[in-house]
């Protein structure tokens, strides 16, 4: 059997490889004997860069409560939303808009009374945010509180008549929603901490609101953790 030397085996097996491999091969050699050369720092203009983005250091929980931002994260992540969607939880933070004072003057009546046709009413809402007068950032719609804005006519007339630290006897009560209603009345700058369920969605009384990115709360439970600097009112004057 014929024998090949070493070298004529490295050509047999060269001449086996692809092309491209082949050349490669060659390439990656260089010259051993051409010294380093460093490139010299860049001398030119520098480059206009943006700033790093500020995270936010908004904690997701605030004791046992969770915060806004950590409720409207959790809601979004597909790790986490059934850690606030599963169950009811508790959520604090400031009322940052109220739509009691945009109700309709067609809605602002006793209990009893009939709207007119033609009178369009939202369901009766407040919104909390993690700082105090933010109405920009992430905020949190809740409903289930009152199923509209008569019945909160009626707890007007009553909490007005009580005297500065005096609690109602009887709270005035929502027989549709069978819920009382809270007392004060929700009004924007107020802290509170409220317990619910909390979702995407929410119905109040029939009518369905929505809001994917931020959520809403269909409460069970608000506690007044800071007084309002205002009582809650109607534009009209009743």
């Amino acid at each position: 059997m014929p024998t090949h030397s070493p070298i004529r085996r490295l050509v047999f097996a060269l001449a086996a490889l692809p092309l491209p491999l082949v050349l490669g091969a060659a390439a990656c050699g260089g010259n051993s004997d051409e010294p380093y050369k460093p490139t010299p720092a860049w001398s030119g203009k520098k480059p206009n860069m943006p700033a790093p983005p500020t995270l936010p250091n908004t904690p997701i929980k605030a004791g046992d409560a969770f915060t806004v931002f950590g409720a409207t994260h959790h809601l979004r992540s597909l790790v986490h939303q059934k850690d606030v969607t599963a169950n009811p939880i508790t959520i604090t933070g400031y009322i940052v808009e109220s739509n009691i004072g945009k109700a309709p003057d067609c809605a602002i009546h006793p209990t009893g009374k009939k709207d007119k046709d033609d009178c369009v009413s939202e369901i009766p809402s407040f919104w909390i945010a993690d700082s105090k007068g933010d109405t920009k950032g992430p905020k949190i719609r809740v409903i289930g509180w009152a199923r509209n804005f008569a019945i909160i006519y009626d707890a007007i007339k009553a909490y007005d008549k009580l005297k500065e630290g005096e609690q109602p006897k009887e709270p005035i009560t929502d027989d549709v929603l069978n819920v009382a209603l809270p007392f004060p009345l929700p009004a924007v700058g107020a802290k509170v901490k409220i317990t619910g369920k909390y979702g995407v969605s929410g119905r109040n009384s029939g009518d369905l609101v929505s809001d994917p990115m931020n959520g809403v709360m269909m409460q069970t439970k608000i506690e007044q953790v800071e007084k309002a600097p205002e009582k809650a009112a109607f534009a009209k004057k009743i």
